[in-house]
């Protein structure tokens, strides 16, 4: 139990605390430091952060009658001018598809390619893959990495 006595002139309070008060003050001390320390570890995890930028596979490179498999086009999201496209020269690009077949214990395969050049005045870049794109991905999202970097 806590008393407090209050002299009659204005001198300091005098507080008498019990040995038991002082233990579960102390308790309330530690839950409270650890409640902080919790805190700071929440912190700490985030949102994963994605490392490239999305796009979208049109096609093949063609003309009105011959249509060229080994140079293929892409929309790059955000970018619209051909001068937007010239920083993406370069880039590693990642065609991500799902096989039925397992293989190293993944169903997932990719197919690697890289930006070469801008495509028109409106941001289609065209991309060599090192093994022609299938037609079944277009129209497929893809993924172009921020390396290697120029900057």
């Amino acid at each position: 139990l806590a008393q407090v006595w209050h002299s009659v002139r204005n001198s300091p309070s005098i507080v008498i605390v019990s040995a038991r008060d002082l233990e579960t003050m102390a308790g309330e001390k530690k839950q409270i430091a650890s409640g902080a320390a919790k805190k700071k570890v929440e912190k700490k995890t985030k949102q994963p952060v994605r490392l490239y930028a999305k796009g979208v596979i049109l096609g093949y490179k063609r003309s009105k009658s011959n249509s060229y498999a080994n140079c293929t086009l892409l929309k790059i999201d955000g970018v619209r001018t051909r001068d937007d496209a010239a920083w993406y020269f370069g880039k590693r690009v990642a065609y991500v598809y799902k096989a039925k077949k397992e293989v190293k214990n993944s169903k997932f395969r990719v197919m690697w390619g890289k930006v070469r050049r801008a495509h028109g005045n409106s941001g289609v870049v065209r991309a060599k893959f090192r093994k022609n794109i299938p037609p079944r991905a277009f129209g497929a999202p893809c993924r172009i990495m921020m390396y290697p970097s120029s900057i």
